[in-house]
């Protein structure tokens, strides 16, 4: 999937078009109750009509996961109508981005984190427009994009076994530049891309 064809496919009606085709013939795995309800937004964005996905990287004053790359989001809190309210308004207050700048184009898989007790909803969301993003400096230092062509290239995703409680995991790594995603993260991004671009070779991982 390269050149002209992966060009066609990564359009905005051609991705939205993908993303909702892939997300309405599955069926959505779920989690019980039981743990803390978090959500997400993974966002594509389009910058000189190239597509990209966007992270925010926390501060050191979070109370879970610092310095680490994630989609915007946090607890689904009691006011929240519903989990895309919930990942919309996180989105805001860490980014700076309006909840009408986005377009919501469904939810993917419940993903459990395994050194905490939460439950993640992924909110998938397009942004057709070039949004300027305002980091809060409390809670995200500061947004990156990476490519959508980077993730799908060979050997985009590369993994690592990780013991930890007398268990051996494996733990998925993306590299942009000098800066890595990963963990649960990393793991929601593969899984996505497993199920939005099955074609593509980029999906693959490396020891």
């Amino acid at each position: 999937m390269a050149g002209p064809q992966l060009d066609a496919a990564l359009s905005p009606d051609s991705l939205r078009a993908r993303v909702l085709s892939t997300l309405g013939r599955r069926r959505r795995s779920l989690t019980p109750e039981g743990r803390v309800r978090a959500a997400v937004l993974v966002l594509f964005v389009y910058r000189e009509g190239v597509p990209a996905v966007v992270f925010g990287k926390k501060t050191e004053d979070v109370p879970h996961h610092k310095g680490q790359f994630s989609f915007p989001g946090g607890v689904v809190r009691s006011g929240d109508a519903s989990v895309v309210e919930a990942a919309l308004r996180e989105a805001e207050e860490e980014i700076g981005l309006p909840a009408s700048a986005v377009e919501g184009l469904g939810l993917f898989d419940d993903v459990l984190t395994t050194g905490t007790s939460f439950v993640i909803t992924p909110v998938l969301g397009l942004a057709r427009g070039a949004p300027v993003f305002s980091p809060d400096g409390r809670e995200i230092e500061r947004v990156i994009e990476i490519p959508l062509p980077h993730l799908l290239r060979p050997g985009a995703f590369r993994v690592e076994q990780w013991a930890r409680g007398g268990v051996t995991r494996p733990v998925l790594f993306v590299d942009y530049g000098e800066d890595v995603v990963w963990g649960t993260t990393g793991r929601i991004l593969r899984e996505l891309m497993d199920a939005l671009f099955p074609e593509a070779p980029g999906i693959g991982t490396t020891a």
